[in-house]
């Protein structure tokens, strides 16, 4: 009898967004970002779902802008662990992902608040590490902002080897054993108090796309999030960080690639896009049209009429132009870019920022989406994707009730859990004890 070969199976996550133009706070039917009862719905929805896991982002320091906290978004959300620890009471199988910054904690503490989290959920348990090098920042801690971006990846690669270190320092007969380290950023000994958790390792998710975060991802990350939602690029960072794997001793099913990515459904496709654009519309108001635009220029430009013509000044050259985590090229090449397509198609200030900052979104009927997201996985452009609703807490409702069933039908994604940990969804092994 011929085997029937299982297809490649999609990996799903639901992100809660906080500070971003995706999500849009002014809409009346978006919820509190600080009420449980948000989070509650949205990994409610992403459990009935079938998804993988939960994602919640973290900020430390509220954004500014022109000196002032601003409001473009949302101001203020609570801490990732206390938060993730209490929705494990009100879920069963979802994974459960907290950022938390690896350059403004200490590895003993957060190890042990990581384990107890996999301890209360079963063996649900992640941390999606990020860094941060600017003053900005670090003007909140003790420490300051006193690492340049190649030493912060630095110090979070020694961080997260500490933390498994601590993982494993209990002996298998359940007895702790004593622990010392003693390296370029930590120098810690005693005993551990929290017994190997159910998953060994909290599963370790990596946010980043520069040279030192991929690097990083392919030594010590299970999951890589990304923002290469083409297929084309998606592709290409695939290959490249799967390509990294081989140095560190790792297979390429060690490690999962989800880039974050949005999703907008009609009927038709025409009443999809039509949908896209008035979101669109909705995401990049006046303020943040030009909040984006000074993000580039790094000049005050809020003299600037969002419906006129572009700025007649040129950037700072000295402007640190970044995207999420990344820094984006030369400022001066990004504005004549900016400018060149707003002449062309002769667009406003905002209509421009809505033209060259669009995120990839999959956007049709459900079966087109259903569609497109398998031809993203098993081309291998990702094996999975985190989903950015733009209304939240209810975004969610419409794909897992229209998209999933279609994905289920196709035979790429999950009927039901048939494991118990986050470990078993992503279909990562369990980490060797060495107690």
């Amino acid at each position: 009898m011929t085997e029937v070969k299982k297809k490649k199976q999609i990996h799903l996550a639901a992100h809660f967004p906080g500070v971003n133009n995706t999500t849009v706070w002014t809409d009346p039917r978006s919820g509190s970002q600080i009420d449980f009862a948000s989070f509650e719905h949205l990994a409610r929805t992403a459990e009935r779902g079938r998804f993988d896991f939960f994602f919640l982002a973290e900020g430390l320091r509220l954004r500014e802008y022109q000196g002032r906290i601003h409001e473009l978004d949302v101001v203020g959300r609570p801490e990732s662990i206390t938060l993730l620890n209490a929705l494990a009471g009100v879920t069963d199988w979802l994974g459960l992902a907290a950022t938390v910054n690896a350059t403004f904690n200490e590895p003993y503490e957060l190890a042990r608040r990581l384990a107890t989290l996999d301890h209360l959920s079963d063996g649900r348990a992640a941390w999606n590490v990020v860094t941060s090098s600017d003053a900005f920042t670090g003007e909140n801690f003790r420490r300051g902002g006193y690492l340049d971006r190649a030493e912060r990846y630095t110090r979070a690669a020694e961080f997260v080897a500490t933390a498994r270190e601590l993982w494993d320092s209990w002996s298998p007969d359940g007895s702790p054993r004593p622990f010392a380290r003693s390296g370029r950023h930590f120098d810690i000994r005693g005993e551990f108090t929290v017994p190997r958790s159910p998953q060994g390792h909290p599963v370790i998710i990596q946010a980043g796309d520069s040279e030192e975060g991929r690097e990083f991802a392919a030594s010590s990350a299970d999951v890589i999030f990304t923002r290469h939602g083409t297929l084309e690029a998606g592709r290409e960072f695939y290959a490249d960080a799967k390509g990294r794997l081989a140095k560190y001793g790792r297979e390429p099913s060690e490690l999962k690639i989800m880039p974050g990515v949005t999703y907008v459904l009609g009927d038709t496709a025409a009443e999809a896009d039509e949908r896209a654009s008035e979101i669109r519309e909705q995401q990049i108001s006046p303020q943040n049209a030009i909040l984006a635009l000074e993000q580039v220029w790094g000049r005050d430009l809020s003299s600037y009429d969002p419906d006129g013509p572009m700025p007649d000044i040129d950037p700072d050259p000295g402007s640190d132009f970044v995207q999420g985590r990344v820094r984006v090229g030369d400022p001066l090449a990004v504005a004549s870019k900016w400018r060149a397509l707003s002449e062309q198609k002769g667009l406003s200030i905002r209509q421009t920022v809505i033209e060259t900052t669009r995120r990839q979104s999959f956007i049709g009927t459900p079966g087109s989406v259903a569609a497109a997201l398998e031809e993203f996985v098993v081309t291998d452009a990702a094996d999975g994707f985190i989903l950015v609703p733009h209304l939240t807490p209810g975004g969610l409702d419409d794909f897992v009730d229209r998209v999933v069933p279609l994905l289920q039908e196709r035979g790429v994604f999950r009927t039901e859990y048939t494991g118990c940990t986050l470990r078993s969804h992503l279909g990562l092994a369990e980490p060797v004890g060495k107690g």
